[in-house]
């Protein structure tokens, strides 16, 4: 009987789909397991290639199965679809991820560790904390409105609303005047939770060598370095800044045919939070060159002498991506440019 060298598994709650093939691609198995069966199934098999779309969970099973001695390839669910044959159900993708994961040219995702996903969670939690700050403002101003008070966009501007619902010298009903409140104390809950993590970023980046060397780059601060630090690949996983770039999805979609090359918007693409982190940081370098009317660096300076702001502020967080990934790869620390004469 032909032994079996991949799986495919399919990740679910309850119920998980198990794929087997020889290394002649012969199907030799089809399985639905319970939750608790799947590491006695696999501890069963003889050690090979157990394949994962990159999923919720899908880091924890890779570890565990890693540990029964199996190779463990996690796969991007984007590059997995086109495998799927007519009907999508768990058997059928489960099938799919095993032949995309013997794709000579597929990409796989690195397993991450615990103490790669621990240092993640603050800032997860803190986009959460920032979202729900963002909405209570809304729902203040939304509110505000109503009653002919309006105030400018931006959380500097929250004071006049604040003032408004405690004060008593504009119109709003004594009705609402409590429901207000209400929303002025959970704003004021959410400020103090997302300092509270800022300073625990600020910690973590005074205390972490890597960071404290990303910082020296201009844009970004602690909480982008942290960010890095905590949920960036090693920089070997990328031949080059280009690469890394790419996957951070601060590179052009391309549509070229024929030998034309045609380049459309910014892919986004990749890490969702390092991407916005490096637009922010990029936005205030760019916004500060324009504020002064000249910068240090001869590119930017070239960039916003004709290009629009926008384009200027994605091109210069690409340009800040690679030379992350240089100091990730090489160490050292950030070197200005010379200023051209």
């Amino acid at each position: 009987m032909s032994e079996v060298s991949i799986i495919g598994l399919d990740l679910a709650k309850n119920v998980f789909q198990m794929h087997g093939e020889d290394a002649s691609g012969t199907v030799l198995f089809r399985k639905k397991l319970r939750r608790d069966q799947v590491l006695k199934c696999l501890a069963a098999q003889p050690t090979c290639t157990v394949a994962m779309e990159a999923c919720a969970s899908s880091h924890y099973w890779g570890r565990e199965i890693g540990r029964l001695g199996h190779a463990v390839r996690l796969i991007t669910p984007d590059y997995v679809k086109p495998f799927v044959k007519r009907q999508k159900n768990d058997a059928a993708d489960a099938e799919a991820i095993c032949e995309a994961a013997q794709r000579p040219t597929m990409r796989f995702v690195a397993v991450k560790s615990e103490e790669q996903q621990a240092a993640a969670i603050v800032f997860r939690a803190r986009d959460l904390l920032a979202r729900q700050r963002t909405q209570t403002i809304n729902a203040l101003r939304g509110h505000l409105t109503e009653f002919g008070v309006v105030a400018a966009q931006g959380p500097t501007h929250v004071t006049k609303l604040v003032s408004a619902i405690i004060g008593h010298d504009t119109d709003i009903p004594e009705l609402a005047r409590p429901i207000l409140r209400l929303l002025v104390e959970q704003l004021r809950s959410l400020n103090e939770k997302v300092a509270l993590l800022d300073r625990e970023l600020a910690r973590r980046a005074k205390e972490d060598a890597e960071a404290k060397r990303l910082m020296t780059i201009p844009g970004i601060g602690p909480i982008t370095a942290t960010a890095l630090v905590a949920l960036a690949p090693t920089a070997q996983a990328f031949k080059r800044g280009r690469d890394f770039a790419a996957w951070l999805g601060l590179t052009p979609l391309q549509r070229s045919t024929g030998g034309k090359q045609k380049l459309g918007e910014t892919s986004r693409m990749g890490e969702r939070t390092l991407r916005r982190l490096l637009i922010i940081g990029a936005s205030a370098a760019v916004r500060w060159a324009m504020r002064k009317g000249s910068t240090a660096d001869p590119w930017l300076a070239r960039m916003l002498a004709r290009k629009p702001p926008m384009l200027v502020i994605v091109a210069l967080a690409n340009k800040m991506a690679r030379i992350v990934w240089a100091l990730m790869a090489r160490g050292g620390t950030y070197r200005a440019p010379a200023a051209a004469k």
